[in-house]
This record gives structure tokens, sequence and C-alpha cells, in this order.
């Protein structure tokens, strides 16, 4: 079987496996990562919402064997070492807004809102209403007014 390898969470990994295992089963099956979510399987619902090079991506869409060795893929499990605390501030924001009611998306939430917090940045500005309604990840729960003021904390403090 041939081996893949990538930086996990700050950590060189390497798996056998073929390459055309989507990301998403190489990280929860083979390398027993749970944050990233299994909700639809084909890029929709965002509830395995990651980083790779600190943008957000789905790895149930991503082929293991189209990451390269170089390319760093971030989970929730890994986000707080990016900022060297015990939590992100995404992650604080999320808990002072009481935002999760089952929990299964809050992985992919706030993977995708702290990407979209840089991307924001990266071009200069401030976080907008309209960057808020481009978040697609589904919350069954529909806390998605929580989540939106999360995000804005969060950000005031990223």
């Amino acid at each position: 079987m041939p081996k893949q390898t990538f930086i996990l969470n700050g950590k060189p990994t390497t798996v056998d496996v073929h390459d055309d295992v989507r990301v998403l089963w190489v990280l929860r099956d083979l390398l027993g990562v749970t944050g990233p979510k299994y909700g639809c399987g084909i890029n929709v619902c965002k509830a395995c919402t990651s980083h790779i090079n600190g943008k957000a991506f789905n790895p149930c869409s991503v082929r293991v064997g189209d990451l390269a060795a170089d390319d760093h893929v971030t989970t929730i499990e890994g986000l707080n070492d990016t900022v060297g605390k015990d939590l992100h501030p995404m992650q604080e924001a999320w808990l002072d807004r009481d935002v999760p009611q089952c929990g299964y998306c809050q992985p992919g939430q706030i993977m995708a809102a702290v990407a979209l917090v840089r991307k924001v940045r990266r071009e200069g500005r401030s976080i907008r209403d309209s960057d808020l309604d481009s978040i697609r990840n589904i919350c069954r729960c529909g806390t998605y007014t929580r989540i939106r003021e999360a995000i804005e904390q969060g950000a005031r403090h990223m």
C-alpha cells in the first residue's frame, strides 16, 4: 500500500493508505482524530471543516493522495496550538456565547470562522455581516445568532 505523508496539527504524519481515500477517513479511522465530523461526505454540510495551510477545506472531499508532504492540515484538536494557548480565542468566544447545543457541527463551525477571520484580515479589513452570511456550515440546532456573535467576539481577540 502507498505511504501518504503530510503534517497534521504540527507533526509530520505518514499513513499506509491508497491515494483515493478521503482525508476525513484517514483522520478519523486511521489516525483517531475525531474533531472533524462526518455529516454528508459530499462537501455540503461542512461538519468536517478543517484547515489546509491555514485555509478552510473539507476533508470529506479531498483525496489523501492530493496532499503534499509539506501540507499542513489543522483540525480542531490542533487549533489552540496555532496561538500557543489552552484555547484559541474563537473557542473561548464559543464558550462565552454558549453556542453549542448538540455540539456536532461546532468543530467545523469554529474552523470555518477562524479561516474567515484570517481571510478578511489578509484583505486588510474587519468582518462584515456579508462575511458572516458566507459561512455555509449547517447547524441542525439553529444556533446561528449565537454563532455570529461568537465569530464577531472571537475576531476581536484573534
